[in-house]
């Protein structure tokens, strides 16, 4: 089973969920940056106080103007942006009993920024370093990698049929746009993707980074809340859905 999503910065813990739930991780880096999405910011919310945010982010160069892909994105000054990841991740969450895990996320990262001024590494190496704080083993692959059709849903089937992937797992976001025709020509279920709304774990889910979570409850239970949800995605085919919608 797989999840296709772009890098994101210390993603939203209802990102890392879906990622969680999947068997491998095809990293869509090969679509058009934007400004107003997750690549290369994050919300942090307040260890004790989440409803208190404040962005991280770290700024980026387009060499392409509006048109740039995500892998095409860089950074504009990484040594910058790694002492404001350093200082406002230790600054929010430094009094965890948890730091030390999330610590060792933080450093993946800094490693990351010392060496590579593409901002798809920097935000790759933030998910994968969570997901790997919470045992989570799958693979992970670049969607720039793998030839694809151009249309959107003929593009995500094509991934998910290259990678040998059983099924497809899709969230809320991608639910409003995708055609399951081209997943169904292919033998692929489209399995839907959604997070509880009445826990306060995951009142923030679709805003703050998943660093508030993890900070709060610890890798283990954390861990137990994400299987849960793989537990109970549900094995039903979904029939043709509209295009409209971001991607």
């Amino acid at each position: 089973m797989c999840a296709i999503h772009q890098p994101n910065l210390f993603p939203r813990l209802s990102t890392l969920a879906k990622l969680y739930a999947a068997d491998r991780w095809i990293v869509l880096d090969d679509v058009q940056f934007a400004r107003r999405d997750y690549q290369h910011r994050a919300r942090l919310a307040g260890l004790d106080e989440p409803a208190c945010q404040q962005w991280l982010t770290l700024p980026t160069h387009l060499p392409q103007g509006r048109s740039t892909l995500i892998s095409q994105a860089r950074l504009v000054d990484p040594q910058r942006s790694r002492r404001t990841a350093q200082l406002l991740v230790r600054q929010y969450y430094g009094r965890s009993p948890h730091w030390k895990v999330v610590s060792d996320v933080l450093d993946a990262v800094l490693d990351t920024l010392d060496t590579s001024d593409r901002l798809a590494d920097v935000a790759k190496t933030s998910t994968t370093a969570l997901l790997t704080a919470l045992g989570w083993a799958g693979a992970v692959l670049d969607s720039s990698e793998i030839p694809t059709r151009q249309g959107r849903s003929e593009r995500l089937a094509d991934l998910a049929a290259a990678t040998g992937s059983t099924h497809y797992l899709c969230g809320t976001g991608g639910l409003r746009y995708l055609d399951a025709d081209p997943f169904n020509a292919r033998s692929i279920p489209v399995l839907p993707f959604h997070t509880p709304v009445d826990d306060l774990l995951w009142l923030w889910a679709r805003r703050a980074s998943s660093l508030w979570a993890l900070s709060a409850i610890g890798p283990a239970e954390l861990a137990n809340q994400l299987a849960a949800l793989r537990c109970r995605a549900p094995l039903r085919r979904l029939g043709r859905l509209s295009h409209d919608g971001p991607a």
